[in-house]
């Protein structure tokens, strides 16, 4: 498969381009500078340089030309403001879901955050970070042109991945190292019967491969 991947330079993003890149699949992976470029290929990918908070559609689905499989796995981080929550966490997942459409790259999963809700309360950063991740939720839920998965781990850590987890519509919250959440994409790009379903994860004591295939359909 060539997978395009948003974001291609965060953490959960260079974990799943080594994954992806040792199975086979061809990875390019979307990034803001150009100095980042020699970390995905470190990692396997190829770099491709492209600004979605200021690229138009057509730009963005030129990158995805021939792709078979699309992730957003872009954020503003914890660091930025509040007016990037809305042009990164919002803006660019709903312009790169419309480049995928376009594009006729159906298959698409989103890298959210447990809590996403387009009506979450509050002005601080976070809750505007929430609301921004839900209503980008909420867009591609209503997309007829994409075969969408929306993944929304817990807490994330750098600890080293078990490799077992807990992946279900309502997981409740609880830690997840990077790792896993990168195992669970890697498994969710290549399970299209996923398709339609809003996951949460959480470490737990199920396979990645297991935990996929008993949602499989649900």
């Amino acid at each position: 498969m060539r997978i395009v991947i948003a974001g291609g330079h965060g953490q959960i993003a260079l974990r799943l381009e080594r994954l992806l890149t040792a199975r086979g699949d061809e990875v390019a992976g979307i990034i803001r500078r150009a100095e980042q470029g020699d970390d995905l290929r470190a990692a396997g990918a190829e770099p491709v340089l492209c600004d979605l908070e200021s690229a138009s559609v057509e730009e963005v689905a030129a990158h995805l030309e021939g792709a078979d499989a699309a992730v957003f796995a872009a954020g503003a981080g914890p660091g930025s403001g509040a007016a990037r929550k809305d042009t990164v966490d919002r803006g660019a997942a709903v312009l790169f879901a419309d480049a995928a459409a376009r594009t006729g790259v159906r298959r698409h999963v989103v890298v959210s955050s447990m809590g996403a809700d387009p009506e979450h309360p509050g002005d601080d950063v976070f809750d505007r970070y929430l609301r921004a991740k839900g209503e980008a939720d909420a867009y591609v839920r209503a997309h007829a042109g994409l075969d969408w998965t929306i993944l929304r781990p817990g807490m994330l850590t750098d600890d080293a991945g078990t490799g077992l987890v807990r992946l279900e519509a309502a997981t409740g919250r609880g830690p997840i190292p990077r790792d896993d959440v990168a195992a669970v994409l890697a498994e969710l790009v290549d399970t299209p019967a996923t398709t339609g379903l809003t996951l949460e994860l959480i470490s737990g004591s199920t396979p990645v491969s297991v935990a996929v295939k008993s949602v499989a359909g649900n």
